[in-house]
């Protein structure tokens, strides 16, 4: 099998947005998409203890009522997700993806991605799930554990979707950082967008050295690309430079001990996520 585009739907208000995204990254890359609706038991009931409340009789009585409601509950669980696969696969049909897939899955997300990862080459996440919607001092539940988890390449992504132009590479000169710029210069995701890796604070000449080579890199893979030095602290700098220059995507390394990619490590992480209002490509 394939490796291909896989996007989590979950009925947020950001499902629109990761179907959009989705549809679009599985058009840059030629790659087939397939759709996720995860069903994680929380529709279950749980166990009761009626012990010494009641009699025997209404016990099982009562067990049975529950038994029926949780699998009621479990069957309206099942129906809604596979609206919403549903729907999700009408839009990006409409966006002009060919013969997307849908699965619903059970069992616990982070987990299931893990065994799905092989066979990932994107994997597309909103920022927020339904639980937490579009509450600015939350994050989806499961967003952080998945980055922890999975390696392979990750889209965050926000609740509207615009076709990015401008975007912003973290650069640290870090192993994990260039080996994403290889990857994006080995793609056509980013084809035709200007590309700009930006160094926070006063690197040292090695450092600079390092993003030197990887604008050539990029710039060889026939892309737009350009380095430039941010000054002040790498959780601020990063976001306020995005803003004030207009970039409509980030990209970053995922996990290390350097000052950047440290933001995905601890509470920086979800403040980095929560800061940025456009899509985030997190690369290992």
């Amino acid at each position: 099998m394939s490796k291909r585009v896989m996007a989590c739907v979950d009925g947020s208000a950001f499902s629109s947005g990761v179907a959009d995204h989705a549809a679009w990254a599985a058009q840059r890359l030629d790659t087939p998409l397939t759709l996720l609706h995860f069903l994680d038991h929380k529709h279950a009931i749980g166990p009761v203890d009626l012990s010494g409340a009641i009699g025997l009789g209404s016990q099982e009585v009562l067990l049975k009522e529950l038994a029926e409601l949780d699998a009621q509950v479990g069957r309206v669980a099942m129906e809604r997700g596979r609206l919403l696969l549903n729907a999700a696969k009408e839009r990006v049909v409409a966006l002009g993806v060919s013969e997307p897939l849908s699965r619903q899955i059970h069992g616990n997300v982070v987990d299931n991605l893990v065994e799905l990862e092989d066979d990932i080459r994107l994997l597309v996440l909103g920022k927020r799930g339904t639980s937490e919607d579009l509450t600015a001092d939350h994050l989806g539940s499961n967003l952080e554990r998945v980055i922890r988890a999975l390696h392979c390449p990750i889209l965050v992504t926000p609740a509207a979707f615009t076709a990015p132009t401008k975007v912003l590479i973290a650069f640290d000169g870090s192993d994990t950082i260039k080996k994403g710029v290889r990857m994006v210069a080995e793609s056509t995701l980013l084809v035709g967008a200007k590309l700009t890796l930006a160094q926070v604070g006063d690197p040292d000449t090695a450092h600079r050295a390092a993003q030197d080579e990887a604008v050539a890199m990029l710039r060889a893979a026939e892309l737009d690309a350009v380095g430039v030095i941010v000054p002040g602290p790498v959780e601020t700098a990063l976001h306020a430079y995005q803003v004030a220059e207009g970039f409509d995507m980030m990209v970053m390394g995922a996990y290390g001990h350097s000052r950047i990619r440290h933001l995905l490590v601890g509470s920086t992480t979800t403040a980095m996520i929560r800061a940025t209002e456009v899509p985030l490509l997190l690369l290992r």
